[in-house]
């Protein structure tokens, strides 16, 4: 059910995100190697990221397959970010192949950007009290999507306006989430300077990559070494590529990494 990822690190290509890479985001697209129970995520796509200095959240969507937009393959090679989550999505029976349902959404000023990896059971019966939970947000229009993770984001959303930091509120959607329906519950947001997911049914892996800087000791005068820093890290529900460095994330996790503390991962 769909596939995502998240990127944070020094600016590259959004065709470096969705393309390349043996295991590449397209190539998910048409040949998933660990998704549950579905053989394409050929219903649309969607990219959003941080735009020059990460002040502004852009995103575009589209409700086809990925490989038939030749025009944003050709638009991604040139667009750069440091920060971003990419998706592809297989429609849930009952939601509509519509650009609304892409993903990620979006939400707030300058923006932070949510992706749903999954499917709630039973969602007609628990839709009006996810709602409830979520309460007002006539200002953010992906809330109102019509499929089943737009409730998901639209709590999210609240509990970020309210104050939680980005990791922190997605925990706590599926906390709220898995005590009214059981689900697949593997969520991915990003805020421009960090980004942060959960596991909950499906897979998840994280690539991490540093850098030793240096910096000039006061009394001395000598270059010494600063401590380790991340230079990049990578959320993608499957490896893209055969590189060692990928690493599972547990079941029922949530990931959070920013470039300066690195990557935390703790049971829900």
């Amino acid at each position: 059910m769909c596939r995502h990822v998240g990127y944070l690190g020094s600016p590259r290509t959004l065709a470096s995100l969705f393309f390349e890479g043996e295991y590449s985001l397209e190539h998910q697209s048409y040949a998933p190697r660990m998704t549950q129970g579905n053989l394409l995520n050929a219903d649309g796509f969607g990219a959003g990221w941080y735009h020059g200095d990460r002040s502004r959240a852009v995103r575009f969507r589209r409700a086809q397959p990925i490989w038939a937009d030749p025009s944003f393959r050709e638009i991604a090679e040139v667009v750069e970010t440091g920060c971003a989550v990419a998706a592809i999505r297989s429609a849930t029976v009952g939601f509509p192949v519509d650009e609304s349902c892409a993903q990620p959404f979006r939400a707030g000023t300058p923006g932070r950007f949510f992706s749903h990896n999954g499917k709630i059971e039973g969602f007609a019966g628990i839709e009006g009290k996810l709602r409830e939970l979520a309460g007002d947000l006539a200002a953010v229009p992906d809330a109102r999507a019509p499929v089943d993770s737009a409730p998901l984001f639209a709590l999210a959303a609240r509990l970020w306006q309210d104050g939680r930091p980005l990791g922190e509120g997605l925990a706590e959607v599926v906390g709220e989430v898995t005590a009214l329906a059981p689900g697949r519950y593997n969520l991915l947001a990003a805020d421009g300077t960090a980004l942060a997911a959960t596991t909950w049914g499906d897979s998840l892996f994280v690539r991490e990559r540093g850098h030793t800087s240096w910096r000039v000791d006061e009394a001395t005068g000598a270059p010494v070494k600063d401590r380790p820093r991340l230079a990049e890290v990578w959320i993608s529900s499957e490896p893209l590529d055969d590189d060692p460095g990928w690493r599972p994330v547990p079941e029922r996790s949530l990931v959070t990494a920013d470039l300066e503390s690195g990557v935390r991962i703790t049971p829900l």
